[in-house]
């Protein structure tokens, strides 16, 4: 387990709102960790299955609730009650999801799992269930997840919370807290060695970002990024962040201003995958017309190019393609697959019926997340789920749901490549243990 960095003064020094904290051995900002066993799996209500392969998940919300569903037969799993606006995202483990929800962000135990044994893994699956596990957070917003580090960032104090995400559920885990010098809608990213990425900003504005290095010190900042919004992570631990007038990309220890061509240009959602240096993005030249033009950015050139698509869409219709497409769908209700490299719509799929962005970002809307490949595609005027294989073009399956869906997410039920080296390493010590 990588430890988190020790404190120094010139991060006291940026965290002037809320005084630094490193918790060993501490419990989830106290919000009901007790309850979770010392482990890294979150209680279950059956006994575990073992079963012979990954078996993904996918969480969908709706107005009073939370559906858990089979990602490959589209079965719902369980229906857990919760009131309010509640927002999916993906814990970092491949088995969890944490609901930005009334208090903070709670756990939801998708129901299926990896454990690495040397060359090959164990899979298991149990009953999906919300856990008691909350992250206590005053306005619970972004929840970023990158090289086996989980970072949580609350819109109401500034505070920014880290920790491994292999230990999501385990009431010993090692946090990292601190933050900023004023609350704001923002943002952090932990790259591998430690070094990591804040948003700065106040709940007036938001103009720029810090990057401290793995002690905590700051080694570059810009005030540059009007409306800092989004992030993402591109090959080679190359980061993306929005601005109104463009994006800054951190990459090779440097933060350059990548400038938008037209006078307005808000890049304010932006979506990477780690294999590819392109950066696919949405791109507004108004702030009240619906754009129909997107922004690939290159993050080894830290060039920006425009592609057109046919109709306009909004921020939560995007994904990437487990090839690296570019996929939106848009107000026509196609799917639209986009070469990065090319620059250009490579294939264009239809799924839904034509729909369009209402004045309410709250309101139910298309959302697209991609699970091992296969693109799923709510659509809540028909209260309807496509699944979409991408590579040929149509749909692989729909269902009718009895909700209609509002935000979409999804895990693989495995677990990456950082966290799978975690477990070996656990379990080596456990053989190591079983030899004395």
């Amino acid at each position: 387990m990588r430890r988190t960095p020790p404190l120094i003064p010139r991060v006291l020094a940026l965290s002037a709102a809320l005084p630094l904290l490193l918790a060993a051995g501490c419990a989830a900002n106290g919000g009901g960790s007790a309850a979770s066993p010392a482990t890294s799996e979150a209680p279950t209500t059956t006994d575990p299955t073992e079963v012979g392969s990954s078996a993904p998940r996918l969480a969908l919300t709706y107005d009073g609730g939370i559906q858990v569903l089979d990602a490959t037969t589209l079965e719902v799993l369980a229906d857990e009650l919760l009131d309010g606006f509640n927002r999916l995202n993906p814990a970092g483990d491949g088995r969890h999801f944490l609901v930005s929800t009334s208090g903070g962000f709670r756990l939801l135990d998708g129901g299926a799992w990896a454990e690495p044994h040397g060359d090959h893994s164990h899979y298991y699956t149990a009953d999906p269930a919300l856990t008691d596990i909350v992250f206590e957070a005053e306005k619970p917003g972004h929840v970023v997840s990158h090289a086996g580090r989980t970072v949580l960032f609350d819109d109401g104090t500034g505070e920014v919370t880290a920790f491994d995400s292999a230990d999501l559920a385990d009431p010993d885990r090692e946090m990292l807290r601190f933050a900023t010098p004023e609350a704001h809608h923002g943002v952090a990213v932990e790259l591998e060695n430690g070094t990591m990425l804040v948003s700065e900003g106040t709940e007036e504005e938001r103009t720029g970002v810090r990057i401290l290095d793995a002690d905590g010190e700051e080694i570059a900042a810009t005030d540059e990024c009007p409306a800092v919004h989004g992030e993402t992570v591109a090959a080679d631990e190359a980061i993306v962040i929005g601005c109104q007038d463009g994006a800054v990309l951190y990459t090779g220890g440097e933060l350059t201003k990548i400038t938008s061509p037209d006078p307005y240009g808000r890049i304010g959602n932006q979506f990477g995958t780690e294999d590819s240096p392109i950066v696919l993005g949405d791109y507004e030249r108004s702030a009240e017309d619906r754009s129909s033009t997107v922004a690939l950015i290159d993050t080894t050139t830290a060039q920006l190019r425009l592609v057109d698509l046919p109709a306009p869409y909004w921020y939560r219709s995007f994904a990437r393609g487990e090839n690296g497409e570019g996929l939106v769908l848009t107000y026509d209700g196609a799917l639209q697959v986009i070469d990065p490299v090319a620059g250009t719509v490579i294939r264009s799929i239809p799924v839904t019926g034509p729909w369009k962005e209402s004045d309410d970002w709250q309101n139910p809307h298309p959302n697209v997340v991609v699970v091992d490949g296969i693109a799923y595609v709510t659509e809540p005027a028909t209260r309807m789920l496509h699944a979409v294989d991408i590579s040929a073009g149509e749909i692989w399956k729909s269902v009718q749901l009895d909700v209609t869906p509002n935000e979409l997410a999804g895990v693989t039920g495995d677990v990456d490549e950082h966290t799978a080296h975690e477990h070996e390493h656990e379990h080596e010590e456990d053989e190591e243990g079983h030899g004395e």
